[in-house]
């Protein structure tokens, strides 16, 4: 069976919680993105244009710092990797992780959570990202998702 890992960013809970049942049920490693600097309920606000989430996200470049890193990369064949989906896509401090990990002949599978929006082009942004490893199509799942259901479209990928 391949060595699995679970890792998130998660800016309200809800990535935390659907990750959690995942790892759970995958009997998987498990690990959170934690940004160097915590974001705000005024950083997240998507309504202000000028509020920190809205200027990463305009910045294609924009590369959120990480205080923490997953030891042992390379004892991990399978990676889930869940985040938020903000305007369309991943938060850019998935990006930060993407570049900070030699994820060659690894998989990647992208899930994320959305009360609405799709993964948009997250897929294929992480590809490009980690051009050596076999990024798959991800998945959106809202907050109620069951660890059954994360358990079953998960183990399409081992």
């Amino acid at each position: 069976m391949s060595k699995c890992l679970v890792v998130y960013f998660s800016a309200s809970g809800i990535t935390r919680e659907v990750s959690k049942r995942l790892a759970e049920k995958m009997e998987a490693s498990l690990f959170e993105i934690q940004p160097q600097q915590s974001y705000s309920r005024a950083d997240l606000n998507w309504n202000d244009s000028e509020s920190r989430s809205s200027l990463e996200m305009k910045d294609p470049n924009s590369r959120p710092a990480i205080k923490n890193q997953v030891q042992n990369m390379d004892q991990y064949d399978v990676i889930f990797i869940g985040f938020p989906i903000w305007w369309y896509r991943e938060p850019s401090i998935i990006d930060t992780f993407m570049e900070s990990y030699d994820f060659s002949g690894k998989t990647i599978v992208p899930f994320a959570t959305s009360g609405g929006s799709g993964m948009g082009n997250s897929s294929q942004n992480l590809q490009k990202l980690a051009p050596n490893a076999d990024v798959k199509e991800g998945k959106r799942f809202g907050s109620r998702v069951s660890g059954t259901e994360l358990a079953k479209w998960a183990a399409a990928y081992l």
